[in-house]
């Protein structure tokens, strides 16, 4: 683990999947930062939802950076914003029917971010929004989408992975497949070639 490179502090698995599929050797650790704490100080200054995302990926990366700081050191994190409110990860199936409910019909933007940190500060960072419109679905697909996809949507904003069965969950996507699994990869890519993590 000392001696790793790349970091990913991180144990989401579609981030992880991204990295894996594009080549990277990396390990991942989890940061343990408490991102409620953050999130709810950040929304009460009346900031947007990329500078909470930008905040959380920053405060992942710099922590795990400090426990290694000759790695180069991936923190990321992902905002959901529909109608000015930020929507947080739900818990259970009924926050997530909740959730699902308030999106339905509705436009949602999603905010990824990313920073690497090397000796416990950042030193380079990106975010971008994609935005998704989920169409008008009828209760019955609801209840047969939530028998499919609980438990393994709880960890996601939204409730959904684009990847899979939450495709069929929208009508309109604008932006980037990376950018909706969180993490603005392309820009992450060159980033660490700009730090010598990968060839040029």
């Amino acid at each position: 683990m000392s001696n790793a490179k790349i970091i990913l502090a991180s144990a989401s698995a579609s981030r992880h999947a991204m990295l894996s599929a594009a080549g990277l050797e990396f390990v991942s650790l989890v940061s343990g930062v408490d991102e409620d704490v953050i999130t709810e100080r950040l929304s009460g200054r009346r900031v947007d939802g990329g500078d909470i995302a930008g905040a959380l990926a920053e405060a992942k990366a710099t922590r795990v950076s400090t426990q290694r700081p000759e790695a180069l050191v991936i923190g990321a994190d992902q905002i959901l914003v529909c109608e000015g409110k930020v929507l947080g990860k739900a818990q259970d199936e009924t926050a997530a029917r909740r959730t699902l409910t308030t999106l339905k019909g509705r436009w949602h933007s999603l905010i990824s971010a990313a920073v690497i940190a090397r000796g416990g500060k950042a030193v380079w960072q990106q975010s971008e929004t994609a935005r998704l419109h989920m169409r008008d679905f009828s209760a019955s697909f609801l209840d047969a989408y939530l028998a499919a996809e609980i438990p393994g949507v709880l960890g996601s904003v939204g409730c959904y992975r684009i990847e899979g069965r939450g495709a069929q969950l929208f009508d309109r996507v604008e932006g980037d497949q990376f950018c909706i699994r969180g993490l603005p990869l392309i820009g992450l890519l060159n980033a660490l070639r700009d730090q010598g993590a990968l060839p040029s």
